[in-house]
C-alpha cells in the first residue's frame, strides 16, 4: 500500500528566509519552486537530489486563510552518520541548537529553524 513518505509540510512566516534555512545552513537542495500566485510558491527541499522525501515549505499565512485549523508544526526527526560533526557544523553556521543528548538508544540534539520551530537530528549507527 504505502511504500515511502513523500512529502512533509512545514508552515513558515516567510518562504523565502526558510528556503535560505534549509539551502545555506542546513546544507539541504531545493528540489523544486514555482509560483502558486503574486505572492506564494510551492518550495519544496531536501537532503540531497537523490532523497525521495521533501519539506515543503508552504506560506503559514496562506494556510490559515484557507484551514485555520491545520497549521500546526509537525515532529521531525532527521537522521545522520555523525551527530558530533552535525552539531559543530550547525553552530559554526549560526543556527541554534540545545546541548546534546546522550541516551543509551542514541545521541541526539534539538536545533531550530528560522522561525523557531523545533527538530531534532539524531544519529543513526
Amino acid at each position: 500500500m504505502i511504500n515511502k513518505i513523500g512529502k512533509i509540510t512545514v508552515y513558515v512566516q516567510d518562504q523565502q528566509q526558510a528556503k535560505d534555512f534549509w539551502l545555506n545552513k542546513m546544507d539541504f537542495v531545493l528540489k523544486l519552486e514555482q509560483p502558486m500566485g503574486p505572492n506564494m510558491a510551492w518550495i519544496e527541499v531536501g537532503p540531497s537530489e537523490d532523497e525521495f522525501t521533501t519539506l515543503v515549505l508552504y506560506s503559514k499565512a496562506a494556510m490559515e486563510q484557507q484551514q485555520p485549523t491545520k497549521v500546526s508544526h509537525p515532529s521531525i526527526l532527521f537522521s545522520t552518520t555523525d551527530v558530533e560533526s552535525a552539531y559543530e557544523k550547525l553552530v559554526e553556521k549560526g543556527v541554534k541548537v540545545d546541548e546534546m543528548l546522550r541516551m543509551p538508544f542514541g545521541t541526539m540534539f534539538t536545533f531550530y529553524d528560522q522561525d523557531g520551530n523545533e527538530y531534532l537530528l539524531r544519529e543513526d549507527k
